[in-house]
């Protein structure tokens, strides 16, 4: 038999492996690079503002991601709930996107503005104050650091590097902005615009299953 052949030489199984990883990888891989909208921003998906990065970074930081995903999947029971399912081009310039399956919290892709700053101020402080059932642990913490500007200016350097349209003035007046900024008011600023720039899901919403 072919296949008793094959397992009992070890380097042609090898060199046969590699072959069938590479077809696979070009399968994923090839697509992709004659569909140039796949990695386009969605129409209103801009750059993060120096704040909302730094809120990122916090959000990154203090792992959130362990427990809250943002992608809402095409599903009735996930639109109706969270609002319109997530597409590719909102998360261009998320390095790394937040993306995933593991919800111990909800989902907070389109969490921006379903709250005012103060609910998220004292969701922070306290989760039970304003969620009596929530396993969340309170970030007293944020409110008393502050947000280094000099930090968030590297790292816009090195995302304009990566391809983002931040321009040297950007950089240069994001100092300016994070001076005095406390960590707290970042990551609520970060929070503040989730899911609320792309403007086709409002062109879009009936494909959804359910209305935002």
């Amino acid at each position: 038999m072919a296949h008793e052949a094959i397992e009992k030489n070890v380097g042609l199984m090898a060199v046969l492996i590699i072959v069938v990883i590479s077809l696979g990888g070009l399968a994923q891989i090839v697509p992709l690079m004659f569909r140039a909208t796949m990695v386009e921003p969605a129409e209103g998906v801009e750059v993060y503002s120096p704040v909302r990065l730094a809120g990122r970074d916090i959000y990154v930081r203090e792992g959130c991601y362990n427990c809250h995903s943002q992608m809402v999947r095409p599903f009735r029971s996930e639109t109706e709930r969270y609002g319109h399912y997530s597409v590719a081009g909102e998360f261009v310039f998320d390095r790394p996107f937040q993306w995933g399956s593991k919800r111990t919290g909800p989902d907070l892709a389109r969490v921006g503005e379903k709250y005012s700053d103060d609910w998220h101020r004292l969701h922070m402080m306290d989760p039970r104050a304003v969620v009596p059932d929530s396993n969340m642990p309170a970030y007293p913490w944020l409110a008393e650091n502050m947000v280094d500007p000099e930090q968030i200016q590297h790292h816009m350097r090195a995302l304009k590097r990566l391809g983002d349209p931040y321009s040297d003035d950007d950089i240069e007046a994001a100092f300016d902005e994070l001076v005095g900024v406390t960590e707290l008011e970042a990551l609520i600023a970060y929070l503040q615009g989730m899911g609320t720039e792309w403007t086709g899901q409002d062109q879009t919403t009936s494909m959804a299953g359910g209305s935002e």
